[in-house]
C-alpha cells in the first residue's frame, strides 16, 4: 500500500485521472492495467468514491481493472472471461466501443482480426 508521505507512482496518477474523468462524465467505463503491488491502493480509490468495479489478473503481476457504470460492468462480466488476447474479434470490437475508443478504428481493427480488411485483399 501506498503511505500518504510516499510519492504518488505515475500510475496511480494516471488512475487518478481516469476517476477523475468517470466521475465528470467523460468515460462511462475505464479499462486500467496496473502493478498489482497497487491493488490495494486502487481498490481503496474506487470504494472510497463508491465506483463499482471488477479486478483480473493477467500475469506478469499484472491486473486489469475495469470501473464505471455497473450496466457497462454486468456486459464485462459475460464479455470477457478470458484473457483480452483470446477474446473473438466481435468481443474485442464490443469492448473497445465499451471503452469510448475511435469507432472507426475500432471498425479497422475488427475487419483486420477477421481477415476481410481492404489491406487483406
Amino acid at each position: 500500500m501506498v503511505v500518504a508521505s510516499e510519492k504518488v507512482p505515475v500510475d496511480m496518477k494516471v488512475l487518478m485521472n481516469h476517476i477523475y474523468e468517470y466521475k465528470k462524465g467523460v468515460r462511462q467505463m475505464v479499462l486500467f492495467t496496473f502493478n498489482k503491488k497497487y491493488e490495494e491502493f486502487a481498490v481503496q480509490r474506487l470504494e472510497h468514491q463508491h465506483i463499482n468495479y471488477i479486478l483480473q489478473p493477467v500475469g506478469n503481476n499484472r491486473m486489469n481493472l475495469y470501473f464505471g457504470r455497473r450496466e457497462c460492468l454486468d456486459a464485462i462480466r459475460l464479455i470477457v472471461t478470458r484473457p483480452l488476447s483470446q477474446l473473438t474479434p466481435e468481443e474485442d470490437f464490443i469492448l473497445g466501443a465499451m471503452l469510448g475508443y475511435d469507432i472507426c478504428a475500432q471498425c479497422e481493427r475488427y475487419c483486420e482480426r477477421k481477415g476481410k480488411c481492404r489491406k487483406c485483399e
